[in-house]
């Protein structure tokens, strides 16, 4: 596979990837997972909506990088808050082209509808057990940062 020179650049440097998720136990092996098998992203964490529609402010606002990805806990601590995050960061002009896959414990059917419908990008069931997480972790990577060509701009 030959890389093209915007390809080429967007792995070349460290990105950074935004995590919002309220539990502290949760960030902490997700936080694990992605310095063992993702070390060329930063991980920033935001354990409430409110805080990461703030970062994203502040990113445009000083003309800081965006987060190449997000990382969004469906349950934010309930699944409305996830849902109502969700649908500001894909209603925003600038936001919504940021690819974001939602985390959940939930297989249900109608949350990962729901979360589609409102133009998620991916849906992951968390994995449960820190091998389980790096494996995740691993397919992710690949799949985001290997076989996923990114808009230029992000």
């Amino acid at each position: 596979m030959t890389n093209t020179p915007y390809q080429k650049h967007h792995k070349s440097k460290k990105a950074t990837i935004l995590v919002i998720e309220d539990n502290a136990d949760q960030w902490f092996l997700i936080r694990w997972a992605l310095q063992q098998r993702f070390p060329e992203v930063d991980a920033i964490w935001m354990p409430e909506a409110t805080q990461a529609v703030m970062y994203l402010e502040t990113c445009v606002q000083t003309g800081c990088e965006l987060p190449k990805l997000v990382l969004l806990d469906l349950y934010l601590p309930d699944r409305q808050q996830g849902c109502n995050l969700l649908q500001i960061l894909k209603a925003h002009h600038i936001y919504r082209e940021i690819p974001v896959v939602v985390l959940s414990y939930s297989n249900d059917k109608d949350d990962i509808s729901e979360s589609y419908a409102l133009r998620s990008n991916s849906y992951i069931v968390k994995p449960s057990g820190y091998d389980k997480w790096l494996e995740c972790i691993t397919s992710f990577r690949h799949y985001w940062w290997e076989a996923v060509t990114l808009p230029k701009y992000i």
